[in-house]
């Protein structure tokens, strides 16, 4: 407990930062779908033909995974706030139409009969009648959604859209359980705040008849509704402070902007920032980050819509990945060929290759390697019926590079193969749930755990050295930024990356903290 108040002490100003944009992204997708949620509601309450297909297909939306919906949403909406704030949207229709539609159907039709008797109309009914009647049961709609939409909201993290789930995600992927907590107690605590607050709405909106402070005194009972009320006005003049703060940012955001993304994981984001870092020293060039996009077709795919500027990428990963090409061992006639394929197909500029190379290797405990006498991946054909392997998702998927061309090369047939993204697989072999993980060459959780790394005798893997990858629009804009990146590129080596993981992975450093000193180590700011 002291250690988790010392770490959200020290990280204060990020956890508040981080909250706010959380804060920001969730009022803005509930009040949309309280704007498109209601009115369908009435809707079908009114023209009975549209009721099952409109709550059948908010249904099947709803029981779509958030992961899914958001990888589908990208395509389509690009990364950022725009495809997190609508996936929240979409999850959050369903109580709302629900309830606004129950709320209306369950109103007394003889209520119904006596205002139109009074001469009301259609409008009327709905306005003076229905709606406030129905007010109740549509604010509990709002309140569970609402609710639910800040905890949906931390997927907003993996792509790049910030909000408490970037320190979740991060402390994830690095094994830092107090940087989970410092994403997940916040996002808690918002969760229960929301839930009070739209309490005191539905308070508010039921007929006092109908509450159970009914009878009380009535100057008691309005002061206590005057209190709800300033609390109510409050948390929305802060919201709209908020909004407004962000459109007023992004409309003065400076003319000479450019945005640098990265994958979602640790060596990714030390390069990200390490890049920006220089640039931003070494030009008037000011740079926007955005960490944790996911993998290469994420951040690729941003960098063709021109959402992001730059990322660092891999040799290996940009050849057999997004070209598609067969896997190949010759180091430079991969980049060659990279270099080539990306400035004719994509206008996208590569720039000088760094000096290490994060290759995919497989890796076991020592004593598993001294059980078996492991030195090589050609190794594990005496035992591979015996071990269990990990790997990450992305891993099992590259039909060239990963698991299915390693088990098309040695025929291997392992006793059980998992699917663990991040750093989890480490510790799935650590606790003996399995005896094999892939990793990178320059992974600092290789040297946390003391792993064995199997030497890749037979060159399976193809070169996956680091590759500053840029739109060529924006070096012809920009054209200072060849020369800044290339001088920092022929001075990161495996050796210097593993212990910049090392210092994030192993000592819990904050990526941007890591690579900020090791540029003033290098006399680079």
């Amino acid at each position: 407990m002291i250690a988790l108040f010392k770490y959200m002490t020290q990280h204060l100003g990020q956890i508040a930062d981080l909250l706010m944009e959380h804060i920001e992204m969730t009022a803005i997708a509930v009040g949309f779908a309280i704007l498109i949620g209601v009115p369908l509601g009435i809707l079908i309450s009114y023209v009975k033909k549209l009721d099952k297909p409109i709550i059948g297909v908010a249904n099947v939306v709803q029981a779509i995974p958030s992961m899914a919906l958001l990888g589908l949403a990208i395509p389509l909406l690009g990364i950022g706030a725009l495809p997190a704030v609508v996936m929240v949207i979409i999850y959050s229709l369903l109580p709302i139409i629900k309830n606004t539609y129950t709320g209306i159907a369950s109103i007394d039709p003889d209520l119904v009969e006596a205002a139109k008797g009074i001469g009301l109309t259609k409008w009327q009914v709905l306005a003076k009648v229905k709606i406030p009647m129905a007010l109740p049961v549509i604010m509990a709609g709002v309140r569970i959604s609402a609710v639910t939409a800040v905890g949906l909201m931390t997927m907003a993290a993996f792509i790049g859209a910030g909000g408490l789930g970037y320190l979740v995600f991060s402390g994830i992927r690095t094994v830092n359980n107090l940087q989970i907590l410092a994403g997940a107690i916040p996002a808690c605590l918002l969760a229960l705040l929301v839930d009070f607050l739209m309490g005191l709405v539905e308070k508010l909106v039921t007929p006092i008849s109908l509450q159970s402070a009914f009878g009380t005194a009535k100057a008691e009972l309005k002061k206590k509704r005057k209190r709800e009320k300033i609390v109510l006005a409050v948390a929305a003049a802060l919201i709209v402070v908020l909004v407004g703060n962000t459109v007023i940012g992004n409309m003065n955001q400076e003319e000479k902007t450019i945005t640098i993304g990265s994958k979602d994981f640790t060596e990714q984001l030390i390069l990200c920032n390490l890049y920006a870092d220089v640039i931003e020293h070494d030009t008037d060039i000011n740079v926007v980050r955005k960490e944790n996009l996911g993998g290469s077709q994420v951040c690729f795919e941003a960098m063709k819509k021109g959402e992001i500027d730059m990322y660092v990428d891999y040799t290996g990963t940009i050849y057999v990945n997004i070209l598609n090409q067969p896997a190949k061992s010759d180091m430079q006639a991969v980049y060659d060929e990279c270099k080539k394929a990306l400035h004719e197909k994509y206008k996208i500029k590569v720039l000088e290759q760094a000096n290490f190379n994060n290759t995919y290797t497989l890796a076991v405990s020592q004593e598993t390697a001294k059980k078996y006498g492991l030195k090589t991946m050609k190794d594990l054909l005496k035992c591979d019926s015996q071990l269990s392997l990990g790997t990450t998702l992305e891993f099992q998927n590259r039909q060239d590079d990963g698991l299915p061309g390693l088990l098309k090369k040695y025929n291997f047939k392992f006793k059980k193969t998992v699917g663990i993204d991040g750093s989890p697989r480490f510790t799935a072999l650590k606790n003996g749930d399995t005896d094999i993980v892939d990793a990178f060459a320059t992974d600092g959780l290789l040297k946390k755990y003391n792993l064995k790394v199997l030497e890749d005798s037979d060159g399976f893997f193809p070169p996956y050295y680091a590759i500053p990858i840029i739109n060529e629009e924006t070096l012809e804009t920009y054209p200072e930024l060849e020369d800044v990146i290339n001088k920092l590129s022929k001075i990161l080596t495996n050796e210097v990356m593993q212990e910049l993981n090392y210092q994030v992975d192993e000592k819990g450093k904050e990526p941007a903290d890591v690579a900020r000193e090791f540029a003033k180590e290098q006399g680079l700011i």
